[in-house]
Protein backbone atom coordinates (compact mmCIF):
# COMPACT_ATOMS: atom_id res chain seq x y z
CA UNK A 1 0.00 0.00 0.00
CA UNK A 2 1.34 3.44 -0.68
CA UNK A 3 2.14 5.52 2.00
CA UNK A 4 4.30 8.19 3.93
CA UNK A 5 4.99 6.95 7.23
CA UNK A 6 5.97 9.66 9.61
CA UNK A 7 8.64 8.69 11.79
CA UNK A 8 8.35 12.06 14.30
CA UNK A 9 5.35 14.08 14.61
CA UNK A 10 6.96 16.53 16.35
CA UNK A 11 8.62 18.25 13.58
CA UNK A 12 6.98 21.53 12.66
CA UNK A 13 7.20 22.55 8.66
CA UNK A 14 5.69 25.31 7.10
CA UNK A 15 5.04 25.61 2.95
CA UNK A 16 8.54 23.70 3.04
CA UNK A 17 10.90 23.64 0.14
CA UNK A 18 11.58 19.85 -0.82
CA UNK A 19 14.60 18.90 -2.48
CA UNK A 20 14.37 15.54 -4.74
CA UNK A 21 17.70 13.18 -5.13
CA UNK A 22 16.76 10.08 -6.75
CA UNK A 23 19.54 8.24 -8.73
CA UNK A 24 20.80 9.77 -12.00
CA UNK A 25 23.71 10.79 -14.56
CA UNK A 26 26.39 12.01 -12.38
CA UNK A 27 24.05 10.97 -9.08
CA UNK A 28 24.03 14.86 -9.12
CA UNK A 29 20.89 14.84 -7.20
CA UNK A 30 21.89 11.92 -4.78
CA UNK A 31 25.20 13.88 -4.38
CA UNK A 32 23.23 16.73 -3.60
CA UNK A 33 20.56 15.73 -1.53
CA UNK A 34 23.32 13.61 0.47
CA UNK A 35 25.22 16.44 1.21
CA UNK A 36 22.21 18.66 2.68
CA UNK A 37 21.06 16.07 4.99
CA UNK A 38 24.94 16.16 6.70
CA UNK A 39 25.48 19.79 6.50
CA UNK A 40 22.36 21.32 8.17
CA UNK A 41 22.04 17.78 9.95
CA UNK A 42 18.42 17.03 8.86
CA UNK A 43 16.45 14.38 11.05
CA UNK A 44 15.27 11.08 9.14
CA UNK A 45 11.64 12.64 9.12
CA UNK A 46 9.84 9.93 7.07
CA UNK A 47 10.01 6.68 4.98
CA UNK A 48 8.36 6.07 2.08
CA UNK A 49 6.00 2.94 0.78
CA UNK A 50 5.31 3.54 -2.63
CA UNK A 51 4.17 0.95 -5.20
CA UNK A 52 7.15 0.39 -7.38
CA UNK A 53 10.03 0.90 -5.26
CA UNK A 54 12.44 -2.22 -4.88
CA UNK A 55 11.01 -4.30 -1.98
CA UNK A 56 14.20 -4.18 0.21
CA UNK A 57 15.62 -3.07 3.21
CA UNK A 58 18.47 -0.59 3.95
CA UNK A 59 20.67 -0.87 6.73
CA UNK A 60 23.43 2.04 7.90
CA UNK A 61 26.71 1.96 9.02
CA UNK A 62 26.56 1.50 12.62
CA UNK A 63 23.14 1.21 13.01
CA UNK A 64 20.73 -1.96 14.05
CA UNK A 65 17.57 -0.63 13.02
CA UNK A 66 16.46 -0.94 9.09
CA UNK A 67 14.57 1.42 6.80
CA UNK A 68 12.80 1.81 3.75
CA UNK A 69 15.61 2.33 0.29
CA UNK A 70 13.88 5.85 -0.29
CA UNK A 71 13.85 8.14 3.11
CA UNK A 72 12.60 11.79 3.85
CA UNK A 73 14.44 14.03 5.70
CA UNK A 74 13.46 17.20 7.31
CA UNK A 75 15.37 20.55 8.83
CA UNK A 76 12.09 22.31 10.27
CA UNK A 77 14.58 25.93 11.08
CA UNK A 78 15.49 26.27 7.40
CA UNK A 79 12.05 24.54 6.57
CA UNK A 80 13.54 22.53 4.09
CA UNK A 81 13.02 18.84 2.96
CA UNK A 82 14.71 16.84 1.25
CA UNK A 83 14.06 12.85 -0.60
CA UNK A 84 17.11 10.63 -0.24
CA UNK A 85 17.05 7.25 -2.31
CA UNK A 86 19.65 4.44 -2.12
CA UNK A 87 18.21 2.66 -5.30
CA UNK A 88 17.14 3.52 -8.65
CA UNK A 89 13.69 3.23 -10.13
CA UNK A 90 12.32 0.81 -12.52
CA UNK A 91 11.28 2.29 -16.13
CA UNK A 92 7.76 1.07 -16.09
CA UNK A 93 7.57 2.34 -11.82
CA UNK A 94 8.39 6.10 -12.31
CA UNK A 95 4.67 6.93 -12.93
CA UNK A 96 3.55 4.70 -10.08
CA UNK A 97 6.37 6.21 -7.63
CA UNK A 98 6.00 9.92 -9.14
CA UNK A 99 1.75 9.50 -8.22
CA UNK A 100 2.44 8.50 -4.83
CA UNK A 101 4.72 11.43 -4.25
CA UNK A 102 2.77 13.52 -5.82
CA UNK A 103 -0.61 13.53 -3.51
CA UNK A 104 1.74 13.53 -0.48
CA UNK A 105 3.34 16.42 -1.89
CA UNK A 106 0.17 17.85 -2.28
CA UNK A 107 -0.96 17.45 0.69
CA UNK A 108 2.09 18.81 2.46
CA UNK A 109 2.10 21.75 0.58
CA UNK A 110 5.51 21.36 -0.26
CA UNK A 111 7.10 23.60 -2.98
CA UNK A 112 9.54 20.74 -4.90
CA UNK A 113 13.00 21.32 -6.45
CA UNK A 114 13.64 18.36 -9.27
CA UNK A 115 17.37 17.78 -10.03
CA UNK A 116 18.43 16.58 -13.25
CA UNK A 117 22.13 16.08 -14.77
CA UNK A 118 23.05 16.29 -18.24
CA UNK A 119 25.06 14.63 -19.47
CA UNK A 120 28.10 16.15 -20.57
CA UNK A 121 32.26 15.29 -21.07
CA UNK A 122 34.22 17.48 -18.34
CA UNK A 123 36.27 19.90 -19.61
CA UNK A 124 38.20 22.76 -17.13
CA UNK A 125 35.47 25.42 -17.10
CA UNK A 126 32.43 25.32 -14.76
CA UNK A 127 28.81 23.37 -15.23
CA UNK A 128 26.32 25.04 -16.65
CA UNK A 129 23.19 24.78 -14.77
CA UNK A 130 19.50 25.33 -16.44
CA UNK A 131 16.19 25.91 -14.92
CA UNK A 132 12.75 24.97 -15.95
CA UNK A 133 9.40 25.74 -14.07
CA UNK A 134 5.69 24.27 -13.41
CA UNK A 135 2.98 26.75 -12.47
CA UNK A 136 4.10 29.50 -10.95
CA UNK A 137 7.38 27.64 -10.52
CA UNK A 138 8.71 30.40 -12.33
CA UNK A 139 9.32 33.05 -9.25
CA UNK A 140 10.94 30.83 -7.65
CA UNK A 141 13.37 30.50 -10.53
CA UNK A 142 13.97 33.94 -10.63
CA UNK A 143 15.22 34.47 -7.25
CA UNK A 144 18.36 32.19 -8.79
CA UNK A 145 19.38 33.90 -11.72
CA UNK A 146 19.70 31.27 -13.79
CA UNK A 147 19.39 30.90 -17.48
CA UNK A 148 16.91 28.96 -19.28
CA UNK A 149 17.79 26.16 -21.28
CA UNK A 150 20.40 26.77 -24.13
CA UNK A 151 18.65 23.85 -26.03
CA UNK A 152 15.35 21.73 -26.49
CA UNK A 153 15.68 18.42 -24.21
CA UNK A 154 13.44 16.14 -21.84
CA UNK A 155 13.43 14.93 -18.30
CA UNK A 156 13.65 11.23 -17.80
CA UNK A 157 13.01 8.48 -15.15
CA UNK A 158 11.04 9.00 -11.72
CA UNK A 159 12.51 13.06 -11.89
CA UNK A 160 10.76 13.88 -15.34
CA UNK A 161 7.59 11.58 -14.41
CA UNK A 162 7.24 13.85 -10.81
CA UNK A 163 7.69 17.04 -13.59
CA UNK A 164 5.25 15.61 -15.62
CA UNK A 165 3.16 15.07 -12.94
CA UNK A 166 3.48 19.12 -11.60
CA UNK A 167 2.21 20.05 -14.86
CA UNK A 168 -0.45 17.83 -15.07
CA UNK A 169 -1.61 19.54 -12.07
CA UNK A 170 -0.82 23.05 -12.90
CA UNK A 171 1.85 22.92 -9.54
CA UNK A 172 4.36 24.82 -8.97
CA UNK A 173 7.61 23.33 -9.10
CA UNK A 174 11.18 23.67 -10.10
CA UNK A 175 13.54 21.69 -12.08
CA UNK A 176 17.30 22.20 -12.28
CA UNK A 177 19.21 20.66 -14.98
CA UNK A 178 23.08 20.69 -14.42
CA UNK A 179 25.84 19.54 -17.07
CA UNK A 180 27.41 16.50 -15.94
CA UNK A 181 29.82 13.57 -15.95
CA UNK A 182 28.08 10.72 -17.91
CA UNK A 183 29.99 8.51 -16.13
CA UNK A 184 30.97 9.02 -12.97
CA UNK A 185 29.83 10.93 -10.00
CA UNK A 186 29.98 14.41 -10.23
CA UNK A 187 30.16 16.43 -6.62
CA UNK A 188 31.26 19.57 -8.94
CA UNK A 189 27.97 19.79 -10.70
CA UNK A 190 26.82 18.52 -7.40
CA UNK A 191 27.69 21.72 -5.46
CA UNK A 192 26.90 23.99 -8.73
CA UNK A 193 23.13 22.81 -8.00
CA UNK A 194 23.62 23.50 -4.27
CA UNK A 195 25.00 27.17 -4.69
CA UNK A 196 23.25 28.63 -7.57
CA UNK A 197 20.14 26.67 -7.74
CA UNK A 198 18.86 25.28 -3.96
CA UNK A 199 20.49 27.75 -1.61
CA UNK A 200 18.69 30.98 -3.65
CA UNK A 201 15.45 29.36 -3.86
CA UNK A 202 14.93 27.38 0.01
CA UNK A 203 16.76 30.11 1.21
CA UNK A 204 19.54 28.39 2.74
CA UNK A 205 23.39 29.19 2.85
CA UNK A 206 24.98 25.41 3.03
CA UNK A 207 28.83 24.90 3.44
CA UNK A 208 30.08 23.27 -0.05
CA UNK A 209 34.00 22.88 0.90
CA UNK A 210 33.73 19.25 1.75
CA UNK A 211 31.94 18.64 -1.73
CA UNK A 212 35.43 19.93 -3.72
CA UNK A 213 37.82 18.86 -0.58
CA UNK A 214 36.68 14.92 -0.55
CA UNK A 215 35.31 14.79 -4.19
CA UNK A 216 37.91 11.76 -4.77
CA UNK A 217 36.05 9.90 -1.95
CA UNK A 218 32.84 10.40 -2.77
CA UNK A 219 33.32 9.86 -6.27
CA UNK A 220 34.70 6.35 -5.02
CA UNK A 221 31.84 5.57 -2.36
CA UNK A 222 28.96 6.30 -4.99
CA UNK A 223 31.02 4.88 -7.89
CA UNK A 224 29.32 1.32 -8.07
CA UNK A 225 25.35 3.06 -8.06
CA UNK A 226 26.94 5.17 -10.77
CA UNK A 227 27.87 2.38 -12.87
CA UNK A 228 24.62 0.83 -11.91
CA UNK A 229 22.80 3.68 -13.32
CA UNK A 230 25.27 4.22 -16.58
CA UNK A 231 24.33 0.46 -17.18
CA UNK A 232 20.75 0.91 -17.11
CA UNK A 233 20.45 4.77 -18.00
CA UNK A 234 16.43 3.88 -19.02
CA UNK A 235 16.30 4.06 -14.90
CA UNK A 236 17.60 7.32 -14.34
CA UNK A 237 16.10 10.53 -13.53
CA UNK A 238 18.00 12.60 -16.41
CA UNK A 239 17.93 15.24 -19.08
CA UNK A 240 19.10 14.38 -22.51
CA UNK A 241 18.58 16.85 -25.39
CA UNK A 242 15.61 16.49 -27.51
CA UNK A 243 16.77 16.27 -31.09
CA UNK A 244 13.91 13.20 -32.64
CA UNK A 245 12.34 16.43 -34.64
CA UNK A 246 15.39 19.03 -35.04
Amino acid sequence: MARISVLDDGVSLDEPTLIEGFPGVGLVGKIATDHLIDAHEMTHYANVHCDGLPPVAVYQEGEAAATTPVRLYADPANDLVALRSDVPVKPGAATEVAACLDSWFEDADLFPVFLSGLGREKDDSPPDLYGIATGNGGEALARTGVEAPSESGLVSGPTGAMLAAALEADRDAVGLVVESDPKFPDPEAARTLILDGIDPIAGTETPTDGLVEQATEIRSAKRQLAEQMRQATEESSQAEPLKMFQ
